[in-house]
């Protein structure tokens, strides 16, 4: 049989709702490109199991313990068929002419190791995370703590523009196998969040270029997972979602210390982690007295 072009993997955890509404999307859409689909659960309890089996039976599916995001994408790696891989988020939408010419875009230029689209949120705006540089100590200094995110998010590039960028985020991920297989896909010492900047930053090392391509929209129905929509936030608990949320700051001092640590004179090094632990501990007390409300 031949192979697919493309290999779609969505990563679910209690988003049954969602996940249909994105499978029902892909199936619309799947006669642009020759493809399969992946669906890799993460012990959900809502039923999203029994839904995919009976629903849409032409998903390979397969199911783990939840161990976070990259355990949970790099779980589908023996079933993928595909010469690309696409890592899509179930709270994603998917419109006409997305699969065809983002494929077909990454098909034509042989520099490019991975490419997103313009994802948009559902009020119209663009989720300004589709294009991120790298965080640099300056760069998170900024972003962070002067809340000044021009740099960070690309502002001064206007928003319909391709453009070569440094990160791209997970939710859709485009790239190809043979990449993947290269750099060792997610590092799976992340447990939620970072890992998507991290897996740019190796195949940015590897000597490709990453872009951001907003001819085609894909919507992005942001924050579910991390309980941040009031609408969906019963699919959480309280203990996951702090629990979530301490794994960004966690993600921040492992990218530093892979990544970044040898750039800089050792004691700078030093001061960068302690401001880390500084800004983990807040976050903590944050969350910790938000969540007792």
């Amino acid at each position: 049989m031949k192979k697919p072009d493309l290999t779609v993997i969505i990563l679910n955890y209690n988003t049954k709702e969602l996940l249909e509404d994105c499978l029902n999307s892909v199936k619309a859409h799947m006669k642009e490109v020759s493809m399969e689909v992946v669906v890799s659960d993460n012990s959900s309890t809502d039923g999203s199991v029994a839904m995919v089996r009976k629903k849409f039976p032409w998903v390979k599916l397969i199911e783990g313990p939840n161990e976070g995001f990259s355990k949970g994408n790099n779980r589908a790696k023996p079933l993928v068929r595909g010469k690309m891989v696409l890592f899509l988020n179930p709270d994603t939408v998917i419109n006409d002419n997305v699969f065809r010419k983002t494929v077909g875009y990454l098909k034509e230029h042989d520099d490019i190791g991975a490419l997103t689209c313009k994802l948009v949120l559902p009020d119209g705006s663009m989720d300004k995370d589709a294009r991120r540089r790298f965080p640099t100590p300056w760069i998170s200094f900024q972003h962070l703590i002067l809340g000044l995110g021009k740099e960070y998010w690309y502002e001064d590039v206007p928003e319909n523009t391709i453009q070569e960028v440094e990160a791209i985020q997970g939710a859709f991920f485009l790239t190809w196998k043979k990449i993947l297989d290269k750099v060792g896909w997610f590092d799976e010492n992340y447990f939620f969040d970072g890992e998507d900047i991290d897996l740019c930053y190796q195949i940015h090392k590897s000597g490709y270029k990453l872009v951001y391509y907003p001819e085609v929209i894909v919507t992005h129905i942001k924050g579910v997972t991390k309980g941040k929509v009031a609408k969906w936030k019963h699919k959480t608990t309280t203990a996951e979602r702090r629990k979530v949320r301490l794994a960004g700051v966690v993600s921040m001092e492992r990218f530093f210390r892979k990544n970044l640590w040898n750039n800089y004179p050792l004691l700078f090094d030093y001061f960068v982690v302690f401001g880390i632990n500084v800004f983990k501990l807040i976050r903590y007390v944050r969350v910790v007295l938000l969540s007792a409300y």
